[in-house]
């Protein structure tokens, strides 16, 4: 029997203390998996060269997991670089796997549409985690609707197992087409676990190899105007191949009641009404819509059951097909078993309370209380940003006026600043973490210095080596990658002068010191563009931080501080 390397023993070693089992010589166990973990497995199977992405709930977990399985995976800056390192992979001829939470898609949209046209030689699958019910969100966007407006083909798995087979099937479908395709997981999806029965890893994985081809690759006019209906020729083939494909097969049943969902959706329809017939979907764009239509007229009465916006029941009626949806009501949050009997029994009557559960807040050893504390009692008008510094919201804070997207506190407090009167325009503030500065905030410092409000502004950065909201996440300016390993790191206030700003500062927030309010108060009354970093470590991996710089200075041959 072949011996396992080193290498591969040490990361099999690596995924058992993750709780997944991965044994190149036992691919055909059964494993009880989570639908993140599921797609990492799947990745590793079909020989991903790179997985890339940004971490958010409650997509964080693949790339992770993709690592500690052997395979190849980084942080990004943000999701717009991942999917465009993802497209230089796929067109190099490998294969690639990009992943992101639902708003994570709006910034990597405008090279996915563009994509659509250009088409990839190997694979591109981009993982949209949407999160119905904001349970980690700013809104619950339904990220169906850009398969329809990109024009890419999107699966839609309802369990750890079909998170296994569609993220398989995805690779080929994109070789096969040429496209980039979206594999859109929700919350549920992605953190339950059940059991997965693996295939063998892919036997051949196409070597990368570069082809030029400059009227597919280069989007000027004269190539996108026949790239488009090249496009349109592809969905074509696709919703011809998805009418007979294995992805939507109907579940038998009694057909006074015919179902048709997809998703989680499934699981809840199944249980709530075991005995009707249903259409699960797998492959939602292109529809299968003869599929769909013949399978409506078969039974006697058809309803829809899905989360989030009514997407499948405006495109079901559009094209005629006679199907019920939900009561408005019923658009809001995740659906349930309960939710579920009551749409399919007309229950429109309100629903029960839910009952208050205990409000998340700033860890009691926080750095930022102090920060907050002290923007609190000098009344700042604080156009804030993502990440567990927008708890600073909440009592007994509630210093934060404004947090609309990532890297948003930098373009609100300056338009703030543009217009307010000048002794309320003195008061306003911007605020954003270390991570998200990295993601995008960088080009918010940027309009700061090139358009600068007449009174100037202060940016404070809240900088704790971490991405601290979605598991203590690497970024560039940690200095160590996905896996923790050493990297170069991006210095923030090195940057900020770099981009011409004088007024930089860097402070320790800590219990019984005021340079953190001081300096506040000259970046305040100074009349200048101003960033003001707050450093300390997270404390909730100060001790991690330890190990790791050890762990870097064993590799380099050194040794590490005790302290």
């Amino acid at each position: 029997m072949l011996r396992i390397a080193s290498r591969e023993r040490r990361v099999a070693e690596r995924a058992l203390r993750r709780g997944l089992r991965y044994d190149l010589m036992a691919a055909m166990e059964r494993m009880l998996l989570s639908g993140d973990e599921a797609i990492a497995l799947a990745a590793r199977h079909e020989g991903v060269a790179l997985g890339t992405g940004y971490p958010g709930t409650p997509s964080t977990e693949i790339l992770e997991a993709f690592s500690a399985l052997g395979g190849r995976a980084q942080w990004s800056p943000n999701e717009k670089v991942a999917l465009e390192v993802g497209a230089g992979v796929a067109y190099g001829g490998g294969r690639a796997l990009v992943t992101m939470k639902h708003v994570g898609l709006n910034v990597a949209a405008d090279p996915l549409f563009t994509l659509a046209y250009t088409g990839v030689t190997g694979a591109l699958i981009v993982i949209s985690a949407d999160d119905p019910g904001m349970a980690s969100s700013q809104n619950e966007q339904d990220n169906r609707h850009y398969a329809v407006a990109a024009g890419v083909p999107m699966l839609e798995p309802s369990d750890s197992q079909e998170a296994y087979e569609f993220t398989r099937a995805a690779v080929g479908i994109s070789e096969r087409w040429g496209l980039p395709v979206l594999v859109r997981v929700t919350t549920r999806v992605c953190h339950s676990k059940t059991l997965v029965q693996p295939r063998e890893p892919a036997a051949v994985v196409p070597a990368p190899a570069f082809v030029r081809n400059i009227p597919g690759r280069v989007m000027i006019p004269a190539y996108a105007r026949p790239a488009h209906r090249r496009l349109r020729a592809k969905l074509d083939e696709l919703q011809a191949y998805n009418e007979t494909s294995s992805f939507n097969p109907i579940l038998p049943g009694d057909a006074t009641l015919g179902i048709i969902a997809s998703g989680i959706s499934v699981m809840h329809a199944r249980e709530a009404a075991p005995a009707a017939q249903l259409l699960k979907l797998g492959m939602t764009y292109p529809l299968p819509l003869q599929r769909i239509a013949a399978f409506a007229r078969s039974v006697e009465r058809c309803v829809v059951i899905e989360e989030g916006d009514p997407w499948l029941v405006d495109a079901l009626r559009a094209v005629g097909i006679a199907v019920d949806g939900k009561p408005a009501v019923f658009r809001f949050g995740e659906l349930n078993v309960p939710r579920v009997r009551r749409i399919l029994a007309g229950d429109e009557t309100p629903e029960p309370s839910r009952v208050p559960g205990k409000p998340p807040q700033l860890c009691d050893a926080c750095q930022y209380r102090l920060v907050f504390d002290a923007l609190r009692r000098k009344g700042c008008i604080v156009a804030g940003d993502i990440g567990c510094y927008t708890l600073g919201v909440l009592p007994p804070f509630e210093a934060m006026d404004s947090c609309v997207c990532m890297g948003a506190s930098l373009g609100v407090g300056l338009g703030l600043r543009h217009v307010l009167p000048a002794d309320e325009a003195r008061r306003v503030v911007s605020v954003i973490g270390d991570s998200t500065f990295m993601h995008s905030g960088i080009s918010g410092l940027v309009e700061m210095v090139y358009n600068p409000p007449p009174g100037g502004h202060v940016l404070i950065i809240l900088d704790n080596s971490t991405t601290a909201m979605t598991g203590h996440q690497e970024h560039p300016g940690t200095g160590r990658r996905l896996n923790h390993e050493p990297t170069r790191k991006v210095v923030i206030e090195d940057l900020a002068r770099a981009l011409g700003i004088r007024r930089v500062a860097v402070v320790e927030p800590h219990a019984g010191s005021n340079d953190f309010e001081q300096a506040l108060d000259d970046c305040l009354a100074s009349g200048e563009v101003c960033v003001l970093i707050a450093r300390r470590p997270c404390i909730l991996i100060a001790k991690r931080l330890k190990d790791y710089e050890r762990a870097s200075a064993e590799a380099k041959g050194g040794t590490a501080c005790a302290g």
